[in-house]
């Protein structure tokens, strides 16, 4: 599982949310061998006035929070990392120096899917990447 956030500038977020996040995507599922249906995305549109950032960061200023199951390797965490970190500014012109991503990781047992919690759940794809 992959629950994806991507918080920035309404203002920014908008004109490019469909290439956002099917770059995104594309990363998640090249890195970690992820199915292209599994697509979870929400996108947090903020005021400038609530978006607070260091002067060094422009109004492209994202942040990317990735959720999911633990079980990845640390070399499949870095390729998505380095995959967003390609994808993104091809798709969108939003250059590294505005892109922040964090991955967090639970166990299947913190999860609760289709009524399940999700280690009781079966999958159709590999964790253990």
């Amino acid at each position: 599982m992959a629950q994806v956030k991507i918080y920035g500038r309404r203002a920014t977020l908008a004109p490019l949310r469909t290439a956002l996040s099917d770059a995104i995507h594309a990363a998640v599922m090249q890195a970690l061998a992820y199915p292209a249906e599994k697509r979870f995305h929400r996108f947090i549109g903020l005021d400038a006035e609530d978006f607070i950032h260091p002067p060094d960061r422009s109004a492209h200023y994202i942040i990317i929070e990735i959720s999911l199951f633990e079980g990845r390797s640390p070399e499949a965490k870095k390729a998505l990392i380095r995959g967003l970190f390609a994808r993104i500014p091809e798709a969108t012109g939003i250059t590294p120096q505005d892109i922040e991503i964090t991955l967090q990781e639970s166990p299947r047992s913190a999860w609760g899917i289709r009524g399940l919690p999700g280690d009781e759940i079966g999958l159709d794809y590999k964790v253990e990447v």
